[in-house]
């Protein structure tokens, strides 16, 4: 599991430059420029909590490393493409398969108990669950 501020030295590691922002409908956005440089935005007046933040620096990371990048104009199946890229990648850095192996050997199996073990929402755990049983992300076909 990856914490998070091993989630900043990645993001500096790779030179993309995370910055706090006031974004107005966003809690964190990443874009790439003409010279292929990323950039992240947080804004840390929508963030909850550092779990929020890790959560949301990991995905964002997720499309700066992955190049998962779309535009405005760009068709909602291109724009889910993307989206589940940098959550599998967010996925994982966060839980990772064989940690998610040894936690249900521990006898976490619900998905509030991996969530709360992982440090993540339920929902991204369901989708964690996904993506390690049927290689894809879409835990509403499943949970």
């Amino acid at each position: 599991m990856t914490s998070l501020s091993r989630l900043y030295q990645i993001a500096d590691e790779e030179n993309i430059e995370v910055d706090c922002f006031d974004l107005r409908k966003r809690e964190a956005l990443s874009m790439m420029d003409d010279d292929g440089c990323c950039s992240i935005a947080v804004n840390p007046y929508k963030l909850r909590s550092e779990r929020d933040e890790r959560m949301k620096l990991a995905h964002e990371l997720g499309h700066c490393i992955t190049g998962s990048f779309y535009n405005a104009y760009a068709t909602a199946d291109c724009r889910q493409r993307h989206e589940n890229q940098a959550d599998k990648w967010a996925i994982q850095k966060l839980v990772p398969s064989d940690e998610l192996k040894d936690a249900v050997s521990l006898g976490y199996s619900e998905p509030w108990e991996l969530a709360d073990y992982f440090e993540v929402t339920e929902d991204f755990i369901k989708k964690a669950v996904c993506y390690y049983t049927n290689g894809n992300v879409a835990a509403e076909l499943y949970f």
